[in-house]
Formats: structure tokens, sequence, C-alpha cells
């Protein structure tokens, strides 16, 4: 296949000077290259590649190991870690590390930079949450002692995401300049326009048979154009492209938990410290009910993804802390009219239920520059209409989103390899933080379940008690139970890849940021001479 010109900077940033090939085999080498690959993924990650503010949590950290990763079934596996052990009811966590390890540099890893890591990680008052961290020790440069205020079961996913940077190499332009025992180096990075990574020479784990990689920051129309034109290996495309045929390249559609749902206003309208929060009509349990099975999730699927998706019935179809009881049969518009009929809602002269003087209508808003939210928000406002609920879809910027989405279902997404954004999501404690909870969903049985699932110290309890948070056979925050959100569907993300690439098998993928295709680039080969 046609190698871009970022390829040929590539190759050309590695050849030793002093050889001096002519123009035309330096070309030859480029072009017939093996070992490299050019790659458009989506965004450029702006905030750049600091785990301990970020970076990683939704796909390989690449540059940077972590202590423990997810295998493609969701267990646990060692990493950097050797072997862990959970003390005092859960509140220690004592984990043991390689000794062999370097960083890109050179420099063996130690405890001394877990330790580093995770203070300034706890510091940084990011996304990464380690506010349950009270203390991290050294106990000997090849085991960490943690101490958290309590018991937390998650803890372990957050080991599988941080990645370890180094203690003697990290700055306030480590983002940009990243050190790490991750599997790559960074070369160079053109921001706006291109990354270019090699080979980390100290990796200590399975090695990619590609040495080098180029990532070019592509809009979506360019990414495909250039899968077009044969000059990249790999184009993540947008659904709206899965139907073009590209010379070369195959399409492949890999299932996600990326989800695509509509939060629904769990309370009665009122006013707290100057917000407005809650929405009579949303407020009814009947309603809600109602709109969760006269949904035809896989018509929608078909219309607005054109066949890539899959129906969602929760923030984590598939993942081990699901509950697949709570899955249902949708399209059933005349159990959803009965329904509101049963609640009292009657259908008036104009063909919209009303209810004590309430009229069943409301705005549902989505992110202006979002095509597939757009979509699937005139589609849910369409099967609405038919059980006599008025939907009014409303395109908004995400600060505007914010001001209004305490009152006014949106179309939101999560979908993440970690229970806690179930926990983050539907506690009542996090009523209106951010857009956790930011519907105000509230039960105090659901609480209780989720405190319990997080103070377990074993997975097998923890997801007893995820389950039943979800559903414990008479309540439940999914659609079967108290069904504050109408879960639509997983969006499969979607690669054009050259055709003589095997990328292996792959796991259910995250929430759509970072390069979560390129976490088992080790068992990435070539099928065939090209």
């Amino acid at each position: 296949m046609k190698k871009s010109f970022v390829l040929l900077f590539v190759l050309l940033f590695t050849i030793i000077t002093a050889c001096a090939p002519d123009k035309e085999s330096v070309q030859d080498e480029v072009h017939n290259a093996k070992d490299s690959l050019v790659l458009a993924l989506g965004n450029e990650p702006e905030e750049g590649f600091d785990p301990t503010v970020g970076w990683g949590r939704y796909g390989s950290p690449l540059f940077q190991s972590t202590l423990f990763v997810q295998d493609k079934d969701f267990n646990i596996v060692n990493d950097l870690a050797t072997d862990y052990e959970i003390k005092n009811g859960g509140l220690e966590w004592v984990i043991s590390i390689r000794n062999d390890v370097k960083f890109s540099d050179g420099t063996p890893l130690t405890a001394n930079d877990v330790v580093f890591t995770f203070e300034t990680a706890k510091n940084s008052h990011s996304v990464v949450d380690l506010t349950n961290v009270k203390r991290i020790a050294k106990l000997s440069d090849d085991q960490v002692q943690f101490i958290l205020e309590k018991p937390q079961s998650t803890f372990i996913y957050l080991l599988t995401m941080i990645g370890i940077v180094p203690k003697h190499a990290y700055s306030e332009n480590y983002y940009e300049q990243p050190i790490g025992s991750g599997p790559y180096q960074l070369v160079q990075w053109d921001k706006g326009q291109q990354l270019i990574v090699e080979e980390n020479p100290y990796y200590y784990g399975k090695k990619s048979p590609f040495k080098r990689l180029a990532f070019l920051f592509l809009s979506p129309d360019a990414a495909f154009s250039a899968a077009k034109a044969g000059e990249v290996d790999i184009a993540a495309i947008p659904v709206h492209f899965a139907g073009e045929k590209v010379e070369g390249m195959d399409l492949i559609a890999v299932d996600t938990v990326d989800n695509r749902g509509i939060m629904l206003p769990f309370v009665n309208r009122k006013e707290i410290d100057g917000t407005i929060i809650g929405n009579d009509v949303t407020a009814d349990i009947a309603v809600r009910k109602a709109m969760n099975i006269a949904v035809d999730r896989e018509l929608m699927i078909k219309d607005v993804l054109n066949g890539f998706g899959t129906p969602a019935y929760s923030i984590a179809d598939g993942l081990p802390w699901w509950n697949p009881d709570t899955a249902f049969a949708d399209g059933k518009t005349f159990e959803a009219e009965m329904l509101l009929d049963e609640a009292g809602w009657t259908v008036n002269e104009n063909g919209i239920r009303e209810k004590n003087g309430v009229k069943a209508s409301f705005s549902l808003v989505y992110p202006v520059n979002d095509q597939t939210r757009q979509s699937l928000a005139i589609a849910f406002s369409q099967m609405m209409e038919e059980i006599g609920i008025e939907v009014i879809p409303e395109g908004r910027s995400w600060e505007e989103i914010e001001e209004v989405m305490h009152s006014t279902p949106a179309v939101m997404g999560w979908g993440s390899h970690d229970p806690m954004e179930m926990y983050y999501v539907y506690h009542s404690k996090f009523g209106g933080k951010g857009y956790h909870n930011a519907n105000f969903y509230q039960n105090e049985t659901v609480d209780d379940y989720l405190d319990m699932a997080l103070l377990a110290t074993d997975d097998e309890t923890a997801n007893e008690y995820w389950h039943k948070a979800q559903w414990d056979g008479e309540t439940g925050l999914s659609a079967i139970g108290d069904a504050p959100w109408v879960w639509l569907v997983n969006v499969q993300h979607l690669y054009y890849v050259n055709n003589n690439l095997d990328i292996g098998e792959q796991k259910i993928q995250p929430h759509g940021h970072g390069w979560p295709i390129t976490e088992f680039i080790a068992d990435w080969k070539w099928k065939e001479e090209q």
C-alpha cells in the first residue's frame, strides 16, 4: 500500500546519515517498509500524554506502562506488577513490581516512580480520582503500599489506567515530551498535524512487529479521503462513510460500550440554590418506562447508524459488572400506550398526552455539532410522537447544555472499563455534580448497593452488588427499575484497515476518546507479503 509523506519522514528520521543512501534507494525502502504504519485514529489529544491528568483512561497509554492491564476478557492481569495483596479489610494494598524495567531513556523504574506518579495524580485535581487514597509509601525498591480512607473495590481499575511516569524526568512539559516504560517512545509531535513514535528499545513486554507509527490528525472527511488514496493503514471513520467501498481496505466494526442515551430529569421541577432542577413530565415513572419500551433500538441502529451498533440497555452493556437481566423487549408502542393510559396520561385534541394540567411535552437537547446525536434525537422524537409524547429536539453548545441539563432531557454518552462510572452517574450524592448524576436520580436501596459494591474486597462480591443496584427483583437503576435514562445504542467503532493487516481480536472498546484500538498492537501482523 502506498505510504504517505509522514511515513517517509519516519524512516528518514531513523536512517543513519553516515550511510548517505541516494534518494531513489531511500524512497524504495520507505515504500517497501514492513515495520511501519500510518494511522488516522481520530482526535489529537490536545491535553497531551500525561497519565497523571487523564491520558490513557480510554485506551492504552502507549508511552507508559501500568501496574495491571485488563485482558480481552476483562480479567485483571499483571503488567508492571508481579503480585498484589489486600489487607486490613480492604484499606491496605501492597503492590509488588518488576525489578527489570527501564524507562525509554534507560533509567530503571523503581517504587519511587510509582509513588511519585500516584502522588502527582492525586494532587493534580484532574479527572483522575484518587481522593480515597490516604497515603502512598515505598516499602522497598520493588514494593509499594497504598493506604485508602475506606475500602474501594474499583481501586484495581485505577491501577490499570494510570501509566507510570519517571520522577527524574517529570516536568511541566512532560505532557508533550513523555518518557515512559511503555512499548513506544515519542519522536516528534507536530501539533495539529501528526505524531511520530517508534519502538521503545527498553520495553520489557511483547513487542509489536511495527517499530514505527505515524498518527495523522485528520478530520473524518480527510481520514476517509486518505484511506481511499491508500495513504493510511488504518482510518477511524464516522458511520456515514461506512457504506463506501475502499479498494485495498476492509471495514472493521468493533463492539463498544460507547453508549448514547437520554438522561431524564428524575424529580419534579423545583429550585435549589438558584438552579432549576427536575421536570414534571419525566419525573413520572410511567412516562420514563413507557419511553423505554416504546423505543425501537434496532430501527435506530438501522436508520441512524447504518447497522453499525448494538442496542443499549445500560451504561455498561456486556461488561462484567453489567446485569444482563436488565435487557428487555422494546418497540412496544401498544404496551407503552397502555402504561400511560393507566397512569392517567390522556390524549388531548392535538394528540399530545396530558395529566393534571401538565402536557407530555419537553425539549431534548443535544450537542449541535454531533450529527449522530442529532439524528438519534430526531428519531427518538418521532417514536415518542406515536405514543402521544411531544419531544422537541434542540441543538445546543455544551456550555448551553450544562445550563439546562438538570431540568431538560439531554442526549449524552458514557462508556468506561471502570465500574466506578456507574457509581458516579447514579449515586444520589453526586446529584448535580457536573455531568455525574445531572438528573438528580435518587434511590436509597440503589445507593446502598452501590456503596456495598465499592466496599467489597473481591470482584465477585463487588459484581454481585453492581448487579443488584441495576435490578434486585424489585427495584434498581435500570430501565426495568426506576428508568432514569433511556439508553438507546452502543455505537460500534468503525475502521478502514489495510486488507493485508491483521489487527487480531478486539475487546469491547470504551467511549471514543483515546486510541483503544492500539491496546493489542503487539498482536498485529501482516497477513501476507504486500
